[in-house]
């Protein structure tokens, strides 16, 4: 049996570290969840001394679920909205033959080296025209579609057989018969993969909430945990902060663990097509 070299030695030993480095703040937030707001006065052991899920019961006692839901519902939107426009952009730019691709798509690529807070005074001047300030609207709409999807859902179809589709078309079947019967079945693992991340940026997207709505009860998880940090942040009152932050990641982990076995890895991008 061949030993395990000092080298790979070495390796798991710094990815074990690094684990543990990256689960001790999530590790932290639930230990400081379980405390009282006198035992993180006193700032002693890191672990509780009395466990106690009063500050659970104090956070739901709130417009949590309000915001839990408006949160959910935003990013359930967008998700879907760039699950359809982004792909079948890549598929378009992919496999379509038109005038002005090549230009289409280059200009594509400069736009996302543009950052994002450069187009969010414009895109509040577009929306408040258009009446949906202060709406959850405003969020979905501006989120609707991604252009690092489109290209790498372009990418994903650029891989996938053509004698797939051409077989297809011989059976005469139509470009849309072809993408909704065919392609799209087959392209799940780049669906998993894209929904998985869409998910959590809108999930803990801060700056266009903050920047499009204003009333309480139409915040989304993101604004509410703000508001909640500054109500105590002169108190020593962070077991509710972070009961509510422990809370929050709960859906981004059921969404991971359900889409677990579709998700695309980067070495295998044609998993999904075998």
């Amino acid at each position: 049996m061949k030993r395990p070299s000092y080298a790979a030695g070495a390796l798991y030993a710094v990815l074990a570290g690094y684990s543990l480095l990256t689960l001790a703040p999530f590790a932290w937030a639930i230990l400081t969840s379980l405390k009282s707001p006198l035992e993180i006065a006193v700032a002693g052991s890191i672990w509780p001394q009395a466990p106690t899920l009063a500050a659970y019961e104090a956070i739901l006692r709130g417009p949590f679920y309000q915001w839990l839901w408006n949160s959910f519902s935003v990013a359930l939107a967008v998700t879907l909205l760039n699950l359809v426009f982004n792909t079948m952009a890549g598929y378009a730019l992919a496999r379509f033959r038109f005038r002005g691709r090549g230009l289409l798509f280059q200009t594509l690529m400069l736009l996302v080296m543009v950052p994002s807070q450069v187009t969010m005074i414009p895109a509040y001047m577009i929306v408040a025209r258009m009446g949906l300030v202060d709406t959850h609207l405003s969020v979905i709409l501006t989120s609707a579609v991604s252009i690092a999807y489109i290209f790498m859902m372009r990418q994903f179809f650029i891989n996938f057989p053509v004698e797939i589709e051409e077989a297809a078309t011989l059976d005469g079947s139509g470009p849309f018969d072809r993408f909704f019967r065919i392609v799209l079945p087959m392209a799940k693992p780049a669906l998993a993969t894209q929904a998985i991340f869409v998910f959590m940026s809108i999930w803990n997207e801060f700056m266009k909430p903050l920047l499009f709505i204003s009333s309480v009860d139409r915040y989304l998880l993101t604004q509410g945990l703000n508001a909640v940090a500054k109500q105590y942040a002169k108190s020593s009152s962070w077991n509710l902060v972070m009961a509510g932050s422990v809370i929050s990641i709960l859906p981004i982990l059921f969404i991971y663990i359900v889409l677990n076995r579709r998700f695309l890895s980067i070495n295998d991008q044609s998993s999904g097509i075998k």
